[in-house]
């Protein structure tokens, strides 16, 4: 029999010379993934830059292997002061970057001015679920959209990781200058603490998923 496979294809980020993380991702709209990984990280300190990427190193099937990203120390922020040679997986993302005492959210709050009713998410589902083309072919990826505070979809993308498909969806917001824009935010798999920090640091203050939050998510 014939099956459809999700590709997964490494993705090695390096900013300023130096390797920084590798990344196990979807290829595809990795402008804006690097963009919104940049943002979720805190390596850049204003959403107003947007450095200059250059991708290299195609593979046989021509999928790009590596990015070079130069961002002046102006732009730098905490997150790469912080950081160290990571590994990104599909499964969990960046694990075991940052210590919870390195990034205290305790008592911070999001100002929520829009408020939508229950049957709004159902909707959003719904649109997110439409868009999901690669996971109808093979079951194998995740999604992230997001939306307006008129439950209009801004940007759905997909990926293998689901922390990636929600940094391709902030990249997108960041590069198209949307990201005020985005007030609710839905996702497929579970909501990890990593994908709420993600969420809190765009300033999405609506996060809905179709399976359950994690205890660390909740704190």
């Amino acid at each position: 029999m014939e099956d459809a496979l999700t590709l997964e294809e490494a993705l090695q980020v390096n900013i300023n010379g130096k390797p920084f993380t590798l990344s196990m991702r979807t290829p595809g709209s990795d402008e804006q993934l690097v963009r919104g990984l940049l943002h979720s990280e805190a390596i850049i300190n204003t959403e107003s830059y947007h450095p200059k990427l250059t991708f290299q190193k195609e593979n046989e099937d021509e999928v790009v292997r590596s990015v070079d990203v130069a961002i002046p120390e102006t732009y730098l922020g905490s997150g790469y002061s912080n950081s160290r040679s990571l590994l990104s997986v599909s499964s969990c993302g960046i694990c075991g970057k940052t210590e919870l005492a390195e990034e205290d959210f305790q008592g911070r709050t999001l100002e929520a001015t829009t408020h939508f009713q229950a049957p709004a998410f159902t909707d959003m589902f719904r649109q997110m679920n439409r868009r999901q083309h690669d996971f109808h072919q093979s079951g194998g990826t995740h999604a992230a959209a997001v939306f307006d505070s008129h439950g209009t979809l801004l940007i759905a993308r997909e990926d293998i990781g689901r922390h990636n498909a929600v940094d391709k969806g902030i990249g997108w917001l960041l590069l198209n200058g949307r990201l005020k824009d985005a007030k609710a935010m839905t996702v497929s798999g579970r909501i990890s603490y990593e994908i709420t920090i993600k969420a809190f640091k765009a300033g999405i203050p609506f996060l809905a998923a179709v399976s359950a939050p994690s205890s660390l998510a909740v704190d």
